[in-house]
């Protein structure tokens, strides 16, 4: 299925009817694009699962349509989130077919063939991730973007230069693909394009995604969390209904901050930033880029270091801790956020 979680199918969906799965999350971790890293965080996958199910049975409540069905416990009976007696790693939903793009070299360069996708296609997933941004953190990825020219500030709708942990006024809305080997982020238009929208689903999407937010800003806010950006996954199901996928509102998907200190996986971003196997990551997808290859890791001079044992343990205490502030549930047996926090400064200030 992916680095971080695996795919159990139940039933396959048909072009015109839903499948059943269950995913099972794991206590793997990625960051950027590399796929699973040589170590693990314990407990990570179980609180991933959790803060999921939460998080998507409160969209059902305000009438959000999602894949959820359920979590499914030590017995293998499918059940609701108080239901659950301890936490689980496991939850079954309803799947939609995935139509990969077809990757071509044309004049030189990587292209995408989305000619699969229509405005008549239906029961598949939109193969876009959806990001919404309420701040931008030290680490957004759009001061890179800006420095090298790939958006404006008009892009972004502000009326001048962004500087690092500044609030925004109002959301921006951001795009990116999502079934190719490297994410790339597109305009609206483009995006329109490739998942073959209506401009009344894309304005559907921007309204959905605006309502995920909401709801993740209020339920982080629990933890005395800061929803700084977020992404969700959308499908459309056999009706042409959107849905929300995948998982949302987790340490994952979102960049929370506590007392402006990152409280996600930015965590071991900024860890793997300061090793030289980073610079070789930036170095292997640009010449990716230049010969017209999707396989940039094998273009990779070196692999990836364990993280730093005193990290990991802090992060993995931050996941379960926030599972608990977020659920206002103790699913897990772990100190208050706020005491890891402290922690988390400690170990940032002896400077390891």
């Amino acid at each position: 299925m992916g680095s971080v979680k695996d795919l159990e199918v139940i039933r396959k969906p048909t072009r015109d009817k839903m499948g059943v799965g269950r995913f099972i999350f794991s206590d793997r971790y990625s960051v950027f694009d590399w796929g699973e890293m040589p170590d693990l965080i314990e407990g990570k996958g179980q609180a991933l699962c959790m803060m999921g199910a939460y998080c998507f049975e409160r969209l059902e409540e305000r009438g959000v349509r999602t894949h959820y069905r359920g979590l499914v416990d030590g017995k293998d009976r499918v059940v609701r989130f108080d239901e659950l007696k301890e936490p689980s790693n496991v939850m079954e939903i309803n799947s939609v077919n995935v139509y990969r793009p077809k990757a071509i070299v044309k004049e030189g360069k990587l292209v995408y063939d989305y000619s699969a996708y229509t405005p008549r296609l239906t029961n598949f997933l939109i193969p876009l991730e959806i990001i919404y941004r309420n701040g931008l953190p030290e680490g957004s990825s759009v001061f890179k973007r800006l420095e090298q020219g790939m958006i404006t500030v008009e892009d972004l709708g502000l009326d001048h230069y962004p500087k690092a942990g500044e609030r925004l006024e109002k959301p921006i809305f951001d795009v990116s693909t999502k079934l190719e080997e490297k994410d790339r982020y597109v305009n609206w238009a483009e995006a329109q394009e490739i998942a073959g929208l209506t401009e009344r689903e894309v304005d559907e999407v921007k309204d959905l995604l605006l309502e995920v937010d909401k709801l993740i800003t209020e339920l982080a806010g629990r933890a005395r969390l800061v929803n700084e950006d977020g992404k969700i996954e959308l499908a459309f199901d056999p009706e042409r209904r959107l849905m929300v996928v995948d998982i949302v509102g987790t340490l994952d998907e979102c960049r929370f901050t506590y007392d402006g200190l990152h409280v996600s996986k930015e965590i071991a971003r900024q860890f793997y930033r300061k090793t030289s196997w980073y610079m070789d990551v930036e170095e292997a997808k640009k010449r990716a880029e230049k010969e017209g290859t999707e396989e940039w890791k094998r273009l990779c001079k070196s692999k990836p270091q364990d993280l730093d044992s005193t990290l990991k343990r802090l992060i993995s205490q931050m996941y379960k801790a926030a599972a608990n502030a977020i659920s206002e549930r103790e699913l897990f047996a772990s100190s208050r956020l706020g005491d890891i926090i402290q922690q988390y400064k400690q170990f940032l200030a002896s400077g390891q």
